[in-house]
């Protein structure tokens, strides 16, 4: 496409201005070829025709997309021009304050004259490990890109910053320095880094000064190499400086200053060190009162002094040196008050004793007179002779300034020289990087020999530039095979021949000094002569002789030719050099020490400045053979060779390109001059590197990201699968003109303008879609709109019909009513008259009715009477003749009975007679006495039933007359109270008649008296109206009091609640600053630590240099790594200064700083001991006032002790002898062969058996014995100490102690009579023992004789019970039982039925009984463990014995003895959840289950937290034998064994996880079995029996809780490691939600796709690391707790990271990045909600995160919307949201900028929010952690070592 199409109507354009530089306008036609006018319509709002060069016809500039304006890399930009380069600049310097932007390999710097805090410590580490292209630019990102290609390419590299004074490069320097030292660190503990650092202020101090433009400007060049080693830490630097500008030493212009180290030794005059200097006001001295400004604002020169001297000090320079180097610099101020008197015109003096001469003699060191004379003076050398000639007062004076300049110039040097000395390093430098400090291109109005030797290096750093990026753009151009042209740029090498070649001007030069009477003026005529007219960068002024002009490649300079040639001699007197190096003061002599050596000094002369020169690191000395010759090189010649030289170390280096650009003269802060920009743009290169790039092709897209972008350029068919094909077929398409672009292999190169073009087609098609919806959303709400209305018509016509409808219904309603009323109210009459008739005729028929019904009534009733007399007559009759029937019936009966009777009678008379008879009455008979028994029993129990029920009724009976009687007693006494009443109504009677009379008395009375009421009434009433008018008055007042003070207890209360709650907070917060002050000490120490291993590793190799042969090492080293000593361990504390002094025999160079830290260490430990020191005399106070308050049994006590002791002792001699008699039995044994003798049964083996069986016995007595003395004399312990003080670690070693004090005669002798008072005590209380167990047996005894009889009567019980079937053998026990309970108590009930208090104590005291029953049971059980433990013991010992008198018998013996075979019950254990292992296997035990153990398959396979256990259960046991060394033993080789797996391992999650996990749980344990009541609430009974018993561990406690936080620090930091690589590549860069972000086009330096590659982490990485996480946690078992606090520490490190990098990167803030952000937010929600951690805090850890994203969302542009972002923003800072809408950049163009307007109100609603102006978040800050206590359920006794461990060699016990 041509670029004329470019040109339509609404096109924007760039015309030049004289003003602006460059202006905005806007085409209003379309521009067609031919045209000589362009219509141009303003940003003023004003039309312009703009005519177009008829010779060139050239069209204006165009403008880029406002999509583009303010990108990182101006090289992004479609068009690249200057105009477009101005606009960049400035739109991101005023509206966005950004003050760096690159320009390919360029990063231009802009001075924004105000602190910005975009330089802290977080922006270093956040630009650490980054590619330059993924961060917004920064000077780190330059530093971090040289330091990266260092290490990547193992090739030096070079930082070059260069500028206009005032641009700020000594301070980009500065930063780039610091980076270096914070990132890289140092190899050694020299603290290199910190020395590099310190050179600056020192430099700053005598090589800057305050000058128009900038206060703190260099005034010299400078390039620092900083070395580093192999593994790319700092080892040392070392420092070139150039181009010294002595002249300011002795003029300075208006308002400037002279270099700062003089104003700081002015302000520092009242010093008592720098009395001795005589100095005074800065204002009382020559050389520092010319510029009439001796003050900078805002600069305390009193304090830069004390940094200087700070710097002197860490650098190495002592004080002797550095009260030298300021005597020298006070000398030169005195030197600049001499004054000279003229004697005449060719000669002048000095007044005698003058006193600034004085004053420099004697800080000097010289003779007063011989420094006047020669100050006077000169010498001139003939061939033949020697004179001595006197000088005029200007050539002394111009003599007295050359001599301060040199003397200067010789102190810079030598400084500098000490420096390097300092910064020089003895180990092998393997890369370096360095940092060159130069000036940039100068032009003023008078332009001398200094801004000609600035140019010229600009020349040659120029064509150094030019060169690397045409090899840059070659070296991309190839790697993409892409066809190569010759990019024609602009070749400098004609000018840098015009001054370096020869017959160049530096030659001619140097030619002209050496002739005897050259002057300025002849050389500039050779000049002329040479190159005028011959070279066309060389020109002459129209209007002077004395002048020169050459084309630069910046600008046309002018030089004045006056004062070149004595600025390139560099002249100074010979005799004042003589004499100053004769001076007594010494270090005056070592400053012109170097005059003498082949490289000439870096001096120039009264206005010069000094040459370029390298300064070694050290100083070497001169060749005595060189020439005087050599010595005379002229400064040009210097400075040509210096500059080559750095030429070479440059090209030597991978470069990298810092322009510092002045925005403004005046120092205004973020103030851009146009003029003044284009001006330093031009000269520093900037655009001639965008003229390079859009020579070619500047604009360069990946397929993937073309692609992406435009996508929507693209039809559906013309998409394929091979990215690189589409992007191919579719350019064809839209670019019919191949040369506009080409593809290499992995991105698409286009000429410049070609993006726009498709931005322009991309912005058309998204534009004519955006119509197309716009077209349709219109349409849509239209017809959205007709519907709205056809629906509200019919609505309306419902309505209307409806109301009609209505009127017509209510018509037809009323018409029908009035119907209806007429209907009923003629319905009523007829009724109403209807109901008349109708009741007459109902009462006529009722009476009638009633007539007839009673009649028949009456009727009725005479009929039923008449039945009824019949009814009983016929009864009657018929119940006669049924009588009458029945008798007759009856009396016929009885006849026949009779009769029959009588026949029957005969019969039983004769058979009465017979026997058989008799039988079968017998038989009947017994039948009938069973039946007769049965009746007597039915009816003894009817009597019974009987009987029950009369006794209830008599009871019953009883009851009811008791209730009879009541009532009778009841009447009868009120009939005695009415009897009393009665006479009682006569008395008052009577009293009612007196009182009567009374009354008439007092009626009368109280008339006279209600007269006087009335009168008082009157008057009261009236003072009841005054009173209550009072009272109304003061109930108001009341009120509004009690208002008041109701208002303000409220505002009490509410202040007092707000108070509370902010104390609280703030207590919260000082808690928990607290903790994480001590939690970073903590931190800071196992650095330190570290650190201290490292240095004694070092040390030991440095020292301990290998010998051949076997070496020995010191037992005690493992013991001596614990970092913990306590106060027992006194041999290791005595011992370790011994071991520390050993290395300092080879003693290393002094590091100041490591010496500083160390000495102040060394004071707080010295406090620390001083607090320990009067604690322990505290404590020894205290023991000597116990001590004297029981003086009155010491002896007695010592008695108790010594004889203890001494019992002791005579116990363990004779368990020796018996061991020893053992042992003979045993040889014995073994000696005697014969198997007859030693059979069993032999009467030599049973005598033998029978003295082993006694011995074995009588050691068990002794060893008893030995218990029960070591019990007695833990007890007498405890007596003798402090009752509330705990059994430490060193109780059972004072005995021993006391035993050995105990050596002369006289304390033996004592000791004996103690003794004997000892035995007579104790035979005392043997005998009252004796007498309480007699007793005690007695009753025992009495108790057991009345349980044998129990037991007896119970045996013969349960004989006679097992008789019994089962069923009664039950109920007969239970019988049993109950009389027996009742018989007790009845027999308790009769014993105490009088006095129920003393049953009630008998109670009481058989509780007592049974409590210590069970009490005596328990101790009974202990015991029975312990003779158990003990018999296993005794029982191995026994196997051994046997084992071993196995071994002694032949074998052919065993196999004639007959073997029986024994069955031995095996019996289960009851484990008392200890371990038990013997001291030596400790290292074995630490081995297996810490150093060795893998925490995988521990996690996987057994219990969580199973090595805690099993060392608690070690430590258990041995608190269990109150062993206190193996318990300190154990603990300290359990955490130092810990700290090393961590040391060796700490890099692996699972290893820090899994050790957290089990510390933490070992100090649950520690705690949950330390018996303190807190502890033990949620124990079971058995987990309180194996709380620890001797041991108080609360200090190995803390210990383990420090060590705890240390492993969480450390665990944190390797999830840090772990998530700091996917962080802003999921969070940020991944597109999780696809299409949303676009691609915008990018620079020379490419960012990271957001197009997921391969490599490229999500955010599904995220979470499954986040998983992975979570899983390998609750694997290990750690506290639900702990997982809460590192989830929310994770989250944390998220979300600060993921801000941060926000907060640095322009092309992330976007309203769909906001979208991204918030919906990966919601995706890290959801995994807490899984896994149930909601409440973590976690969520709150990335509410700033939030915030950002919505601040990237909502609308911004009114004051509400301002008011709402305030009101959201709640967690970020004022500077973080202004950075964000700074940042904020549209993606498309119909996204809006944020304007500066919007961003002030935003600034001025938040000026009163008081938070940090920090911009970035600590993202290595770590909360600090707690570990709440966590009891565990699990018993000790059931924990089961597998054999994987290998831990056989320990046992449960």
């Amino acid at each position: 496409m041509a670029a004329s199409e470019l040109y339509t109507k609404f096109a924007r354009v760039w015309i030049p201005d004289p003003e602006e530089v460059w202006k905005s306008a806007e085409l209003l036609k379309d521009y067609k070829p031919g045209d000589k006018v362009l219509l141009l319509h303003l940003e003023e709002g004003k039309d312009l025709e703009y005519c177009l060069d008829p010779k060139t016809k050239e069209l204006p500039h165009l403008r880029n997309p406002d999509i583009l304006v303010g990108e990182n890399d101006l090289t992004a930009l479609s068009y690249l021009h200057e105009p477009a380069v101005l606009h960049n600049l400035r739109v991101r310097f005023i509206d966005s304050k950004l003050i760096y932007t690159y320009c390919g390999i360029v990063l231009v710097a802009i001075n924004p004259y105000e602190q910005l805090p975009i330089y802290g410590e977080d922006i270093i580490n956040a630009y650490s490990g980054q590619n330059m292209g993924d961060m917004d630019p920064h000077i780190f990102a330059v530093a971090e890109e040289a330091y990266k290609q260092m290490a990547r390419d193992e090739r030096n590299q070079s930082i070059i910053v260069s500028g206009e004074s005032g641009a700020g490069k000594t301070v980009s320097a500065k930063y780039a320095m610091r980076y270096f030292a914070t990132v890289s660190g140092s190899a050694s503990e020299a603290n290199v880094e910190e020395k590099v650092l310190a050179s600056n202020p020192i430099m700053e101090s005598i090589g800057n000064a305050k000058t128009t433009r900038n206060d703190n400007s260099s005034r010299f060049g400078k390039y620092i190499e900083i070395g580093f080693d192999k593994r790319y830490r700092i080892i040392g630097a070392n420092m070139r400086t150039y181009l010294l500008e002595k002249s300011r030493v002795v003029f300075q212009a208006e308002e400037e200053r002279n270099y700062h180290i003089f104003y700081q030794l002015c302000a520092s005059a009242k010093l008592p060190e720098f009395k001795m200097l005589r100095l005074g006001n800065a204002n009382n001295f020559h050389y520092t009162k010319q510029g009439g400004s001796p003050v900078i604002e805002g600069v305390d020169d009193t304090k830069e002094m004390a940094h200087t001297r700070q710097a002197c000090t860490l650098l190495g320079i002592s004080e002797s040196y550095q009260m030298g180097i300021f005597r020298i610099l006070a000398g030169i101020l005195h030197l600049g008050n001499v004054a000279f008197t003229s004697r005449d015109s060719d000669s002048c003096t000095i007044p005698p004793k003058h006193e600034p001469l004085s004053i420099f003699s004697d800080l000097m060191g010289v003779d007063y007179e011989e420094m006047c004379h020669w100050l006077c003076h000169r010498k001139l050398a003939t061939a033949t002779e020697t004179y001595i000639k006197p000088i005029s007062k200007l050539q002394a004076t111009n003599a007295r300034d050359a001599l301060a300049k040199h003397i200067y110039a010789k102190l810079f040097s030598w400084i500098v020289d000490h420096v390097n000395q300092a910064l020089h390093s003895a180990v092998k430098q393997h890369s370096f990087i360095g940092v060159l400090d130069i000036y940039g291109f100068e032009t003023f109005e008078i332009n001398s020999f200094e801004q000609f030797c600035i140019n010229y290096a600009n020349e040659k750093l120029q064509q150094q530039f030019n060169m690397h990026v045409f090899k840059l753009e070659q070296e991309e151009y190839m790697k993409e095979q892409i066809p190569w042209t010759l990019i024609d740029f602009y070749d400098n090498q004609p000018c840098i021949n015009l001054i370096e070649s020869k017959l160049g001007i530096l030659d001619l030069l140097d030619e002209e000094c050496k002739m005897p009477k050259g002057t300025d003026d002849t050389w500039a005529q050779k000049l002329y002569n040479t190159h005028l007219n011959k070279c066309a960068l060389f020109e002459k002024p129209r209007l002077s002789n004395k002048a020169f002009i050459i084309q630069h490649f910046a600008d046309k300079v002018e030089y004045q030719c006056e004062g070149f040639l004595e600025k390139n001699k560099d002249t100074v007197f010979e005799e004042q050099i003589k004499v100053l190096k004769s001076s007594k003061f010494k270090m005056l002599p070592e400053l012109f020490q170097d005059d003498e050596k082949a490289i000439s000094p870096t001096s120039a002369t009264s206005s010069g400045r000094t040459a370029l020169t390298r300064t070694p690191a050290k100083p070497t000395k001169g060749r005595p053979g060189q020439t005087a010759k050599e010595h005379k090189k002229t400064v040009g010649h210097q400075f040509r060779n210096s500059l080559h030289l750095l030429m070479e170390t440059l090209n030597a280096t991978t470069p990298h390109y810092v322009r510092c650009i002045k925005p403004n003269d005046f120092k205004f802060p973020f103030t851009f001059d146009e003029k003044r920009a284009v001006q330093q743009l031009r000269a520093c290169g900037v655009l001639e590197t965008i003229r390079i790039s859009a020579a070619g092709f500047p604009s360069r897209w990946t397929y993937q990201e073309f692609f992406s972008r435009y996508r929507v350029l693209m039809k559906q068919k013309d998409v394929l699968s091979d990215r690189k094909q589409t992007c191919k077929n579719v350019l064809e398409k839209l670019i019919l003109d191949k040369d506009k672009y080409q593809f290499g292999k992995t991105k698409i190169f286009f000429r410049a303008g070609q993006v726009a073009y498709l931005e322009k087609l991309r912005a058309d098609k998204l534009r004519a879609a955006c119509i197309r919806i716009q077209k349709t959303i219109r349409g849509w709400l239209l017809r959205k709109k007709y519907l709205r209305m056809r629906k509200a018509a019919i609505t309306v016509q419902r309505h209307v019909r409806g109301y009609q409808a209505r009127c017509y219904a209510k018509f037809l309603r009323r018409t029908k009513a009035a119907t209806i009323i007429q209907k009923y109210w003629r319905m009523y009459i007829i009724c109403r008259r209807y109901k008349i008739r109708r009741s007459a005729t109902i009462v006529l028929q009722s009476y009638l009715r009633g007539y007839l019904a009673r009649n028949r009534y009456r009727k009725m009733l005479r009929e039923h009477k008449a039945v009824i007399i019949q009814k009983w007559v016929r009864g009657w009759l018929a119940r006669r003749h049924y009588r009458r029937s029945t008798q007759a019936i009856i009396y016929l009966q009885c006849c026949f009975r009779r009769m029959m009777a009588k026949r029957e009678l005969k019969k039983l008379k004769i058979e009465a007679r017979s026997v058989e008879r008799y039988k079968k009455l017998h038989i009947g008979m017994e039948n009938k006495i069973m039946q007769l028994q049965r009746k007597v029993d039915e009816q003894n129990k009817d009597y019974k039933c009987l009987m029950e029920k009369l006794t209830n009724l008599e009871g019953i009976y009883t009851s009811e007359t008791e209730k009879l009687r009541s009532d009778l007693e009841r009447l009868q006494l009120s009939e005695e109270e009415a009897k009393i009443a009665t006479g009682r109504v006569l008395s008052l009677q009577e009293e009612i008649a007196k009182l009567r009379k009374d009354l008439e008395q007092t009626q009368s009375e109280k008339k006279s008296i209600e007269e006087r009421a009335d009168r008082y009434k009157q008057e009261t009433e009236q003072l009841v109206s005054s009173l209550k008018e009072e009272n109304t008055l003061l109930k108001q007042e009341k009120e509004t009091l009690n208002h008041l003070i109701v208002e303000q207890a409220k505002e009490m209360t509410e202040t007092m609640e707000k108070k509370l709650v902010e104390e609280t907070k703030q207590l919260e917060l000082d808690l928990n600053d607290e903790r994480l002050r001590y939690q970073n000490l903590l931190n800071e120490f196992s650095r330190l630590e570290e650190r201290y291993d490292d240095l004694k590793e070092e040390m030991t190799l440095m020292v301990n240099v290998p010998k051949p042969g076997h070496k020995r090492t010191d037992s005690t080293h493992s013991s001596n790594e614990s970092e913990y000593t306590f106060s027992s361990e006194i041999a290791e504390t005595e011992d370790l200064p011994l071991r520390t002094e050993e290395p300092s025999e080879k003693k290393v160079p002094l590091d100041m700083s490591l010496f500083l830290k160390l000495q102040k260490r060394v004071t707080e430990l010295e406090q620390e001991k001083q607090v320990m020191q009067d604690e322990l005399d505290r404590k020894e106070e205290q023991v000597l006032r116990s001590k004297a308050k029981e003086e009155e049994r010491p002896q007695i006590r010592g008695a108790e002790l010594e004889y203890e002791s001494l019992k002791r002792q005579e116990l363990e001699s004779e368990n020796k002898k018996l061991k020893n008699e053992l042992n003979e039995l045993r040889k014995a044994l073994s000696e005697k062969s014969a198997p007859e003798v030693t059979a069993p049964g032999a009467p030599a083996y049973r005598v033998l058996m029978e003295q082993l069986t006694s011995v074995s016995e009588e050691l068990d007595v002794r060893k008893e014995e030995v218990l029960i003395l070591r019990s007695q004399l833990v007890s007498q312990k405890e007596a003798i100490q402090p009752k509330d003080d705990k059994n430490t670690m060193t109780d059972s070693t004072i005995l021993l102690e006391d035993v050995q004090k105990m050596k002369d005669k006289g304390e033996i002798a004592q000791a004996y009579i103690g003794l004997k008072e000892t035995n007579r005590l104790l035979e005392s209380q043997l005998q009252s023992q004796k007498r309480s167990h007699e007793n005690e047996a007695e009753a025992l005894r009495g108790e057991i004789q009345s349980l044998k009889e129990e037991n007896n009567r119970q045996q013969q019980l349960l004989a006679q019970n097992l008789q019994l079937p089962p069923e009664a053998r039950i109920e007969a026990s239970l019988q049993h039982e109950i009389t027996r309970l009742t018989n007790e108590n009845l027999y308790f009930e009769e014993l105490y039925a009088d006095d129920p208090k003393k049953y009630q104590s008998y109670r009481i005291s058989l509780y007592k009984r049974m409590i210590d029953l069970m009490e005596q049971l328990e101790k009974q059980d202990k015991t029975v463990r312990k003779l158990k433990k003990q018999l296993k013991v005794f029982a191995k010992k026994i196997g051994e014995l046997e084992v071993g008198q196995m071994e002694n018998i032949s074998p052919g013996q065993i196999i004639d003895e007959p073997i029986r075979p024994v069955n031995i019950p095996r019996k289960e254990k009851d484990f008392q959840g200890m371990l038990e292992y013997k001291k030596e296997d400790e290292q074995k035990l630490v081995k297996n289950l810490i150093l060795e153990l893998k925490p995988r398959g521990v996690a996987v396979n057994l219990i969580p937290g199973l090595p805690a256990y099993i060392l608690f259960m070690c430590v258990r046991h041995a608190d269990y034998l109150n062993d206190d060394q193996k318990v300190r033993s154990l603990l300290t080789s359990t955490i130092n064994s810990i700290k090393k797996v961590l040391k060796k391992r700490g890099d692996d999650f699972e290893t820090v996880s899994f050790w957290l996990s089990n510390t933490c749980r070992f100090l649950h344990c520690l705690k949950q079995y330390s018996g303190e009541e807190g502890f033990m609430k949620h124990n079971t009974s058995r987990q309180n029996e194996h709380c620890l018993t001797n041991f108080d561990l609360a200090e190995y406690r803390q210990v383990l809780s420090d060590l705890a936080i240390q492993i969480y620090q450390q665990l944190v930091r390797v999830l840090e490691n772990i998530l700091q690589p996917m962080i802003v590549s999921g969070m940020l860069e991944h597109e999780t939600i696809q299409g949303v972000s676009g691609v915008k086009p990018t620079g020379l330096r490419k960012r990271t796709s957001s197009i997921a590659d391969e490599g490229t982490y999500t955010l599904d990485s995220i979470l499954r690391q986040l998983n992975s996480f979570h899983s390998v946690l609750c694997q290990h078992g750690m506290d639900p707790e702990l997982i809460k606090q590192v989830v929310k520490q994770m989250f944390y490190i998220v979300g600060a990271v993921t801000l941060n990098n926000l907060l640095l990167r322009k092309d992330m803030c976007s309203w769909s990045k906001g979208m991204q952000i918030r919906y990966n937010v919601s995706q890290l929600e959801e995994w807490l909600r899984d896994k149930n951690l909601m409440n973590s805090g976690a969520k709150e850890t990335l509410e700033p995160l939030i915030q950002a994203a919505q601040l990237l969302q909502v609308k911004k542009k009114t004051d509400d919307d301002a008011e709402a972002i305030c009101s959201m923003c709640s967690a970020l800072t004022t500077a973080q949201i202004v950075k964000v809408l700074n940042l904020y950049t549209p993606v498309n163009e119909f996204e809006e900028r944020v304007s500066v307007s919007f961003i002030r109100t935003i600034q001025m609603r938040l000026r009163d929010r008081k938070d940090s102006p920090q911009l970035l978040m600590d993202a290595k800050h770590i909360f600090p952690v707690t570990f709440p206590f966590n009891p565990s359920s699990l018993a000790l006794e059931t924990i089961q070592i597998p054999a994987s461990l290998g831990l056989g060699f320990i046992s449960r016990v």
